[in-house]
């Protein structure tokens, strides 16, 4: 039997140097171009009637790509904060933002503190951004986490304790990119998430593209270890 239509799509957004690069652009005009498609691509996730999308935006591990490079990244969040929490306000998307906040810059935070806040409210779906985000850092830390408690917990209560509580598990998981791994994202989440590879760069990774990736995701039986 085909599936519905997935509630949760999480995106390993991999590509946008590359993308720059063939082009001979800087990596910069590669960022800016993912950013863009990650506003259409996330509002078009929306529309299709998902009601969670995660996009990996920023690893623990990419933390250590030269300072010109992270600044960067750092301006283009400070933009999309600025200018799309309204948006997002307007459309009922209630934003939530994981990974590790103390590797950021303060002002960021600031801007991100502010953007969950204002569209708490929202009720037509919650957008999650992994910025500063390592799956094996989120599993550690709900461990430490478990381990302040003082006693056991269950798989359900360990799964509140992940940056991701209240979140239901990715269904499908997409890469672009061409690369064939999860690079450290959702870890524990993806455990059984149907995965998506493609080789399109993410900036291009269009509308079109993602009704593929929705069409293969139909196609799916989906027996979590079951007959």
């Amino acid at each position: 039997m085909p599936n519905d239509l997935p509630r949760h799509i999480a995106v390993i957004m991999d590509g946008n140097g590359r993308w720059a690069k063939k082009r001979l652009l800087p990596r910069a005009a590669g960022h800016r171009a993912g950013m863009n498609r990650m506003i259409g691509l996330a509002e078009h996730i929306f529309d299709r009637g998902v009601k969670y999308c995660t996009l990996f935006a920023l690893s623990t591990e990419n933390l250590s790509r030269p300072k010109e490079e992270l600044d960067g990244l750092y301006a283009l969040f400070r933009e999309y904060f600025m200018r799309n929490v309204d948006t997002l306000c307007k459309k009922s998307i209630a934003l939530r933002v994981i990974g590790d906040r103390t590797l950021l810059p303060a002002d960021v935070v600031a801007l991100i503190e502010e953007g969950e806040r204002r569209t708490a409210d929202g009720t037509r779906g919650t957008l999650l951004l992994a910025i500063g985000y390592g799956g094996r850092q989120d599993i550690l830390s709900a461990v430490n986490t478990a381990v302040r408690g003082g006693k056991e917990v269950t798989q359900e209560e360990f799964v509140a304790l992940l940056s991701t509580g209240g979140v239901p598990d990715p269904d499908l998981l997409i890469r672009t990119g061409k690369e064939l791994r999860l690079s450290n994202f959702l870890l524990w989440q993806a455990a059984y998430s149907e995965l998506y590879f493609t080789d399109v760069l993410f900036p291009d990774f269009s509308d079109a593209e993602l009704d593929r990736a929705l069409a293969a995701y139909a196609d799916r039986e989906r027996r979590f270890g079951k007959v």
